[in-house]
């Protein structure tokens, strides 16, 4: 993403697919105009929902001169008669109005198709937003983030929060913030392992431990907690995962001395225990949907679903549904 203008450019083309970078070029053109006038107010509007009289109106100029951001979202959606005044407008912009126009760079129409082009000409401020989907990319933008926060990490700390995280933006944007904090500002490959080690054991097992028990709320209000404070989608899933793996493993053992199971089974007898505790209430037929449903959210969490906080929340009910199967 280039770096802000020192003033509000009056037009602006957001250019990209990465919505987190989208996202915070919207919220740096509003925090520049709010420098200017901190009474500016911010308008999003969809271009699908949007007139070209409907245009004139939200850039008309203001009875009080109030400074405002006007957010076109969708652009590459736009028809030719709403694309000519957008374009008929950045010749003459109002006093006082920022014009963002976010695109996605593709377009079924050729309005759509051309009109980067056309703002780039007229003098548009662009900052480019690209899907980042190489690897080299993410790691440029794991460094990025942590220098933002004012620290450092060397290239196996970079690897290894990639690794711990997975691919989505949000998630390494908080975890690398969460690790300069963390860390006193230098963080390297222990660091990253230490921090989600720890995050994952009191966050991703707590949940793990409401949902086998049927908990629904509970469970619930756990994993919003978790992924607010930057736990990683695939640690949750993957608690979820070893929890029921652990009951099913326990009770198809049978009851016995967890001490003298503990070598059998490859656990700790504390672990051991505390499944059998667990396994009661579960059939060999929930355990079987169980096994299931954690077996899709892993591959969900791991870039199948659209939205993976919500396939998690879907395999966190579906799991206290199952253990209530008879």
């Amino acid at each position: 993403m280039t770096a802000p203008a020192t003033t509000s450019a009056p037009l602006q083309l957001v250019l990209g697919e990465e919505e987190l970078l989208v996202e915070r070029a919207v919220r740096a053109a509003l925090e520049q105009a709010r420098r200017e006038d901190a009474t500016a107010e911010l308008t999003k509007v969809r271009v699908s929902d949007l007139t070209p009289p409907g245009l004139a109106e939200l850039v008309s100029p203001s009875l009080f001169s109030e400074g405002r951001v006007i957010v076109l979202e969708g652009a590459q959606d736009i028809g030719q008669e709403l694309a000519d005044a957008v374009l008929a407008y950045a010749k003459m912009p109002a006093d006082g109005v920022v014009l963002v126009v976010v695109h996605t760079g593709g377009g079924r129409s050729k309005a759509a198709k051309s009109l980067p082009a056309a703002l780039r000409k007229a003098g548009a401020q662009v900052t480019e937003c690209p899907k980042i989907t190489r690897p080299a990319d993410r790691e440029s933008f794991v460094r990025n983030e942590v220098r933002q926060a004012g620290g450092k990490i060397d290239p196996a700390g970079v690897a290894a929060l990639i690794d711990a995280v997975g691919s989505d933006l949000r998630e390494l944007a908080a975890a690398a913030s969460q690790l300069v904090a963390d860390s006193g500002g230098r963080v390297d490959e222990e660091a990253v392992r230490r921090y989600h080690r720890g995050r994952a054991d009191v966050t991703g097992f707590a949940v793990a431990e409401k949902a086998v028990a049927g908990e629904r709320g509970a469970a619930l209000e756990a994993m919003r907690w978790a992924l607010q404070i930057g736990v990683a989608h695939v640690l949750i899933a993957d608690a979820l995962a070893d929890a029921v793996r652990t009951i099913a493993r326990v009770s198809a053992a049978g009851r016995g001395n967890p001490n003298q199971m503990a070598g059998e089974l490859g656990m700790p007898p504390w672990k051991i225990r505390k499944a059998q505790g667990q396994s009661r209430g579960w059939t060999q037929a929930g355990l079987a949907e169980a096994m299931a449903v954690v077996a899709r959210v892993n591959a969900e969490v791991k870039g199948q679903a659209a939205d993976p906080a919500y396939a998690l929340e879907r395999a966190v009910l579906e799991l206290a549904a199952a253990r209530d199967k008879r």
